[in-house]
């Protein structure tokens, strides 16, 4: 295995247009519960180019930083002390448990290499690609942490603004299929209606032409993945939660929390995705050639994603 890799970087906070290059870095070290992971797919997050313009700067790991919180690919080396992977094995996760606690990490996903604490990853499921597995973990892990902290019920209605996006689409998924939600109403654009009725919302509300809240009907939980608060709070009956995860300065019934990403969390959902039940969605024009980071950065700042956008280390 070489010692040096090709990885996506950027020296100073900025624009990635700007600032994100493509260079020639070492492979890293691992310690002794980590992996080191050869990257076939890296899913990208809006947080990667928020981090990127210097949201976390007050208590991020130091520049510079490799963005990318998502991976799948396969295992090449194990540290010392890891018990739950060998060499071989097909793994997934967001290489990033605890961001404040732990710092994020310096050096990420959209590299040839990534090293990766074991806890923090779960066998690949059979029936995914690597493309569509990278898709999944900071949004499939943010989704189900928000419902599991609004203590979601089997039969109870959910709304979710944003459905067609990466966190909002696997929301809906989760909330018919895992937790067992009667209702399920999304909203999103006009274009995008019939997606949210395909991956299972009952209702799809045209957010052009209709202001959700001013809705006559009301929802146990709604899920705001795209900080529409305190509009989001007029959706919500008495006696609910609203779930904010781009806002954080919030009161009740709102409340917003931090991720703390763990392979446990994923391993729960296997079975939920290996039967088919829940889905990645990819955004049409994922996957991304690895040269292409730039343009793919370019696209989810537009913020009119359909599910994920992912680059492909390896075809």
């Amino acid at each position: 295995m070489a010692d040096v890799q090709k990885a996506w970087m950027y020296k100073e906070y900025g624009n990635f247009q700007q600032v994100l290059k493509l260079e020639q870095i070492d492979v890293p070290e691992i310690k002794p519960h980590e992996v080191l992971v050869k990257v076939h797919a890296a899913g990208l997050n809006p947080f990667d180019f928020k981090r990127g313009y210097g949201v976390i700067k007050s208590f991020d790991s130091p520049l510079p930083h490799v963005p990318g919180f998502d991976v799948a690919g396969v295992v090449v080396k194990v540290g010392s002390q890891v018990s739950k992977f060998k060499k071989g094995d097909e793994v997934y996760g967001d290489i990033n448990g605890d961001i404040v606690e732990g710092q994020a990490r310096q050096y990420g996903t959209l590299a040839q290499y990534t090293a990766v604490e074991e806890k923090l990853l779960a066998l690949k499921p059979k029936n995914l690609s690597f493309v569509e597995a990278a898709s999944l973990p900071l949004a499939i892990l943010t989704a189900q942490e928000g419902l599991d902290r609004a203590d979601l019920q089997e039969g109870q209605s959910l709304l979710v603004t944003g459905g067609a996006g990466g966190v909002g689409s696997l929301v809906i998924q989760l909330a018919k299929e895992v937790y067992g939600a009667l209702v399920v109403a999304a909203t999103a654009s006009t274009k995008k209606l019939e997606f949210l009725k395909s991956i299972g919302a009952d209702v799809a509300i045209d957010y052009t032409k209709e202001n959700y809240d001013e809705l006559p009907d009301k929802y146990d939980v709604v899920y705001d993945s795209i900080g529409d608060y305190p509009k989001s709070v007029k959706a919500v009956r008495d006696g609910g939660k609203v779930i904010e995860i781009a806002v954080f300065e919030v009161e009740p019934p709102a409340f917003s929390f931090r991720l703390v990403a763990k392979g446990e969390n994923l391993e729960k959902l296997t079975p939920y995705i290996e039967s088919g039940k829940v889905k990645p969605i990819l955004d049409p024009k994922a996957p991304y050639k690895f040269s292409d980071v730039l343009d793919a950065f370019a696209y989810l700042e537009t913020g009119r994603a359909t599910g994920k956008v992912v680059i492909a280390l390896i075809e």
